[in-house]
């Protein structure tokens, strides 16, 4: 058995039989060993970004880690934007980057790179197998600190997999430890900001049972939210509306979430959201059930959907299409950025479903996500809720999508701009009709049903909300991948 094959076999062994792949030469004795271990599903990609951010989305829903497989230090370039938002939500990836055979780097040849210095910005884990005798126990250390919720990059050397010799590891199980104790009473004025896996059942019923306030982190790794789940006030993105959410607070308690920060420092206003005089303190998710009370009653989101919207097509009817559709056990990825300021509440009070959200402000997520998510739960309706700047980033995810016949409908809102950075450009005080452009996507205007048919995905175009909420119900009721490109103004 040569490394690669040893390197699979524990792969599959420890759990993680989902690989998403872009390969190059120095990986090929990986790739031929899927032959030999057929329990790995290998998924192409034709980008880097969308295979790390796919093991993102996967790793969401499944609940354990998928690998990458990914071409040298460059290619670990290419996916590093996606497995920065993973690193944020605390997302487990096992990152496997192939290399140069160990007797070849002194050549310095042209794909020659420090892998460990570009793995370093994303990963809490690194190793470097020097022979393939390492290969295996290697990658079980990186499945058990996956496993812990962190990107864990495996170098491999193309001799060390290609070079017999080798047999698989041992699965390593590392289970959580957490110290019983009783936690300290809450304060009668405590909020709780939750965030990571807060903000899942059971842990969001114990919450709601404390009889606190519950804020939840602005963009959560997955929210789990609809009728008869105990509903949760998202902080705002900007830093204005975030203060006033936070404002008056003086005991804030960070459950699997970070202290509020503003996402940029802006001129004249403050980087840290917490109020003067706060006090912020820390618990475990597994602590809040110690702190819930059996008689408090639980508020949970009564059911409620949005009517059908007819007449123009807006960011707000786009939304109000989708909640009145929304479908139970849906998986909605977002990554509509301001386009999709409505869909939130237009959707609170549909039948339960998840959110993934874009976790660390790198766009081009969403549509990995999607495919990594639908990967996951191949019985669960996908929906991509995304902008059209962002989209162009990983484009390629539709061939996937359309490769692996994944169920997953895209919402393309299409305003022909970086609406965002339009809002930006006046919050730092700049102005300018050169500065404009530089955010204008109209001149040429994409045509994201040419592109989507191009990758073999069907695709359609609305111009109002009856077109699009037809083509949206027609989606809803097909498998496999669709995109409806809603073309609205802009913000």
């Amino acid at each position: 058995m040569n490394g690669a094959q040893a390197l699979l076999r524990t792969l599959v062994d420890s759990g993680v039989d989902v690989c998403f792949t872009n390969p190059g030469t120095s990986e090929m004795h990986f790739v031929a060993a899927l032959d030999a271990v057929p329990e790995m599903r290998g998924v192409l990609t034709l980008f880097e970004g969308v295979a790390t951010g796919a093991a993102d989305g996967y790793a969401r829903m499944a609940d354990k880690p998928a690998a990458t497989l990914l071409h040298l230090g460059p290619g670990l370039g290419n996916g590093l934007a996606n497995l920065h938002n993973a690193r944020k939500g605390k997302t487990g990836i096992v990152n496997i980057v192939g290399d140069h055979a160990t007797y070849h780097k002194k050549y310095d040849a042209q794909l020659e790179s420090d892998i460990e210095t570009v793995a370093r910005n994303v990963s809490t884990w690194i190793r470097r197998s020097s022979s393939s005798a390492d290969v295996a126990s290697d990658a079980a250390e990186a499945v058990a600190n996956a496993r812990m919720g962190q990107v864990a990059t495996l170098i491999l050397p193309a001799d060390a997999s290609w070079s017999e010799g080798a047999s698989p590891a041992e699965p390593i199980t590392r289970a959580k430890t957490l110290e019983y104790r009783k936690p300290y009473p809450l304060p009668d004025d405590a909020v709780l900001f939750l965030g990571g896996r807060a903000l899942r059942e059971p842990y969001l019923s114990a919450a709601a049972r404390t009889g606190k306030r519950l804020l939840a982190e602005t963009f959560p790794t997955r929210l789990q939210r609809g009728a008869g789940i105990p509903a949760v006030e998202r902080l705002a993105y900007l830093a204005e509306f975030a203060a006033m959410q936070l404002e008056g607070i003086t005991h804030l308690v960070l459950v699997d979430a970070k202290s509020p920060v503003s996402f940029f420092a802006y001129p004249g206003k403050p980087s840290d959201l917490v109020p003067e005089g706060c006090e912020v303190s820390t618990l475990d998710p597994d602590l809040l059930d110690q702190l819930a009370d059996p008689s408090v009653e639980v508020q949970v989101q009564p059911s409620a959907r949005p009517d059908r919207p007819t007449g123009a097509l807006t960011a707000e009817t786009v939304a109000a299409a989708v909640g009145a559709l929304l479908p139970e056990g849906a998986i909605v990825s977002d990554e509509a950025n301001t386009a999709g300021l409505y869909a939130p509440g237009a959707t609170a009070g549909c039948p339960p479903h998840d959110w993934l959200c874009l976790t660390g402000g790198a766009i081009g997520q969403g549509l990995p996500v999607a495919v990594g998510a639908a990967v996951a739960c191949p019985d669960r309706k996908v929906i991509a809720l995304q902008a059209d700047g962002s989209a162009m980033y990983t484009i390629q995810s539709l061939w996937t999508m359309a490769r692996e016949g994944l169920d997953v409908v895209v919402v393309l809102y299409n305003n022909r701009a970086y609406d965002i950075l339009n809002l930006e450009l006046g919050r730092v005080g700049a102005s300018g009709e050169r500065a404009k452009e530089m955010f204008d996507l109209s001149t040429p205007a994409l045509d994201f049903v040419a592109l989507a048919n191009g990758m073999g995905v069907p695709a359609s175009r609305a111009t109002t909300a009856d077109e699009f909420t037809i083509a949206l119900e027609k989606a809803l009721g097909e498998q496999g991948p669709t995109v409806i490109e809603a073309v609205i103004p802009g913000m």
